[in-house]
């Protein structure tokens, strides 16, 4: 099984200088390629003049994460696609589960590691954790971080499970079934893509999985952190879009409706809070997904949808009224 590493990178030079080395390290048998955003800073030069054996794309535009991506891999032959951050540190043999999992299953199409925070390396990172759910309302949450909750890692999720998604700060992925899936729908440009894309997969029957046996270290934040109103405004946009499109029509519509109002008491929390760049951000969500509505609608494939694809009702109602921050102490419905 031939492995491509590829990590999508716009103006990570830093960050380059201080992972990629241990990537090269510790991923004999892979090919490593960067694939560069149009980054404006030195990061292209810097790979090449310190570690010619990656392999360098170099897309004409930044198209975020979802363009960027798609660009990239048209162009790599391997039998399984690792997309991976710039800002990850991986660990020591952290392939070999991966790729075991891959080969005693071939159901198994998208496969996440175990991720861990880079500064507080017994804490699970909010991007992945142990793996991700959603819940009725299409609230993305992980084991291991609800929300802002983040959970020591004791060893809880050190096993092996079929998850719902999977992150894009470290995904493995069939080749054949990321271009199955036409690849990132490019309408998200960034944040929460890799929901959508494992949504999709789930529809047509192939499974995720995450694997505790493999871990990897991240930093997080590198490209937009939690408190900017621009990653605000694509993951209210963005959840919205992966509801219209991977539910059945009635389902979706009435989950859509619910999830209006629950946006506009989150606007009006962070008007509360002072934060007005963030309300406005919800606002304009909305007003984009309205304007995105036909398009995504139209992008509904004919499928069997889930109509289990939920491992809670309400993760909003768990944590903030019931306070449950350990995933082990959800209520599955």
């Amino acid at each position: 099984m031939q492995i491509a590493v590829v990590i999508l990178n716009w103006n990570g030079e830093l960050l380059l200088e201080r992972y990629l080395g241990t990537v090269i390290e510790y991923s004999p048998g892979a090919d490593i390629y960067v694939v560069d955003n149009a980054s404006t800073d030195g990061s292209v030069a810097y790979i090449k003049n310190n570690h010619p054996e990656v392999k360098v794309i170099v897309n004409s535009e930044n198209g975020g994460f979802t363009t960027g991506y798609n660009l990239g891999l048209r162009t790599i032959e391997a039998d399984v696609y690792c997309l991976l951050n710039s800002d990850v540190e991986v660990s020591p043999d952290w392939l070999i589960p991966i790729e075991k999992l891959f080969q005693e299953n071939k159901e198994v199409a998208i496969v996440q590691p175990k991720i861990l925070d880079m500064l507080k390396k017994d804490y699970f990172e909010y991007a992945g954790a142990a793996g991700g759910y959603i819940d009725q309302l299409g609230y993305p949450f992980c084991r291991g971080r609800i929300f802002q909750s983040l959970e020591q890692d004791t060893g809880q999720y050190d096993d092996t499970i079929e998850i719902f998604w999977a992150t894009g700060a470290c995904m493995f992925i069939r080749k054949e079934v990321f271009w199955e899936l036409n690849g990132f729908d490019e309408s998200y440009f960034a944040h929460q893509e890799e929901v959508d894309l494992c949504w999709r997969a789930k529809n047509k029957g192939y499974k995720v999985f995450y694997t505790g046996a493999s871990k990897v270290y991240h930093l997080g934040g590198s490209t937009l952190s939690n408190m900017n109103p621009k990653k605000t405004f694509l993951n209210f946009r963005n959840s919205l879009f992966s509801i219209t499109k991977n539910l059945p029509r009635r389902k979706a519509f009435t989950i859509i409706f619910i999830r209006l109002l629950l946006d506009a008491v989150a606007a009006i929390r962070f008007i509360f809070q002072l934060k007005f760049r963030h309300f406005l951000a919800i606002l304009k969500a909305h007003f984009s997904f309205y304007w995105h509505f036909r398009k995504m609608y139209k992008k509904r494939e004919k499928v069997k949808f889930l109509l289990k694809y939920y491992q809670t009702k309400s993760i909003v109602w768990a944590h903030f009224v019931h306070h449950i921050k350990n995933f082990n102490v959800l209520v599955k419905d």
